[in-house]
């Protein structure tokens, strides 16, 4: 099944958290693992967009636009490649259901209260909120490329190309891994500096680590625009494998 849609206004950000509180990943994934500071760690990224124009391909007519949430890890697959694992993915109340028949991976319901930065790039300063059980609340500006808390990637374009230059997807819905391949350009970033006000959300997510590390991101940026074209996969039921554990994570530490 093949889908294609754009998403707007697309705030990215990330976290560097210790491998030791990432939770233990489905076969045959394991974490890309770095070290700051003597600590082994392995990056998250919640990702705050809209999605404009939904369409199946074969449906070209029938489209649908919403806000959603994605939490993911990065990972690399059974064939080594750079990859995610979404832990959650959150979309408004009436589009919940319909991710599960048309897409076969489930989505959670939330409530969202997005700015549009591309329209009022003058604003200054721009509030997001996505509210489930608890709340993920981000204050963000435009400023300067930076890196906060975790290891260093290189320059700043090399940092945005390992977040973003991930073509293959996974999730595990009931008891099953799913895969998705994507595919999108290269497209313009604004560096944005951010300041997580509220980040509960994120720990329903990753309930081990610290609630301390969500309050010092790696880095953000936001994406005015993204056209994407993706296929949903075939399912495996998923198998929980050792990938947090120090032999895996030995034979998946990147080098940067």
């Amino acid at each position: 099944m093949q889908l294609s849609t754009l998403a707007r206004d697309c705030l990215v950000v990330n976290w560097a958290v210790p491998l030791a509180a990432a939770p233990e990943l489905p076969r045959p994934l394991r974490y890309e693992v770095h070290s700051a500071g003597g600590e082994d760690c392995v990056f998250t990224s919640a990702l705050l967009f809209r999605l404009s124009g939904l369409r199946l391909e074969s449906l070209p007519f029938a489209r649908v636009s919403y806000p959603q949430m994605s939490l993911r890890l990065y990972v690399l697959d059974g064939d080594g490649l750079p990859s995610v694992l979404f832990l959650k993915t959150l979309v408004p109340f009436w589009i919940a259901p319909l991710s599960l028949v048309f897409a076969g991976q489930g989505a959670s319901a939330a409530s969202f209260d997005y700015p549009t930065p591309t329209a009022d790039p003058g604003a200054g300063e721009w509030r997001w909120s996505v509210e489930r059980r608890g709340k993920l609340e981000v204050l963000g500006k435009m400023a300067s490329p930076w890196n906060g808390r975790g290891p260093s990637l290189g320059s700043w374009e090399r940092t945005v190309e390992y977040f973003h230059n991930r073509r293959r997807g996974y999730a595990v819905w009931d008891d099953r891994l799913r895969s998705l391949r994507s595919s999108h350009p290269k497209t313009p970033i604004w560096p944005m500096q951010v300041e997580i006000v509220d980040g509960g959300l994120l720990s329903e997510g990753l309930a081990e680590v610290e609630p301390a590390v969500w309050e010092t991101p790696h880095s953000a940026w936001l994406c005015p625009e993204i056209p994407f074209v993706f296929e949903l996969g075939t399912a495996a039921r998923a198998e929980l494998g050792t990938g947090r554990l120090p032999q895996a994570a030995a034979s998946s530490r990147s080098r940067v």
